[in-house]
């Protein structure tokens, strides 16, 4: 089992900064890749960003690349997300997922954390 924690959302103006981070306990080992979603009210989840505990490799969605970065610490079991030039449309929540391959699908992903609300103002 692996047990995620997210935290750092909250409430940007347009233009603004985040920085979301989520903690993996368990038996992160046998997960290699984390990755984040969002999902807005109405809409289905979508992909963000992911990124490889062995090999430092990313995926970006199109929507955020350029502006999101996300980044991982081994020692201490975490991946962060830094999330520049916010928009309206990044308002979701954010979740952290773990999964055994690097990818953009969300169904590979086998373990989720609760959710950290962002919510960007115009």
């Amino acid at each position: 089992q692996v047990q995620l924690v997210e935290s750092g959302g909250g409430l940007v103006q347009a233009g603004g900064s985040l920085r979301l981070s989520c903690v993996a306990s368990g038996r992160t080992f046998s997960r290699d890749a984390m990755g984040w979603f969002r999902q807005a009210p109405g809409k289905e989840r979508e992909f963000v960003a992911a990124i490889s505990w062995r090999t430092y490799n990313t995926y970006y969605a199109d929507s955020v690349k350029g502006r999101f970065t996300i980044s991982r610490d081994n020692a201490k079991n975490t991946v962060d997300l830094q999330m520049n030039s916010l928009r309206p449309e990044d308002t979701a929540v954010y979740y952290c997922a773990a999964g055994n391959t690097l990818t953009t699908q969300r169904y590979e992903y086998n373990y989720w954390g609760q959710g950290t609300q962002v919510t960007v103002s115009s």
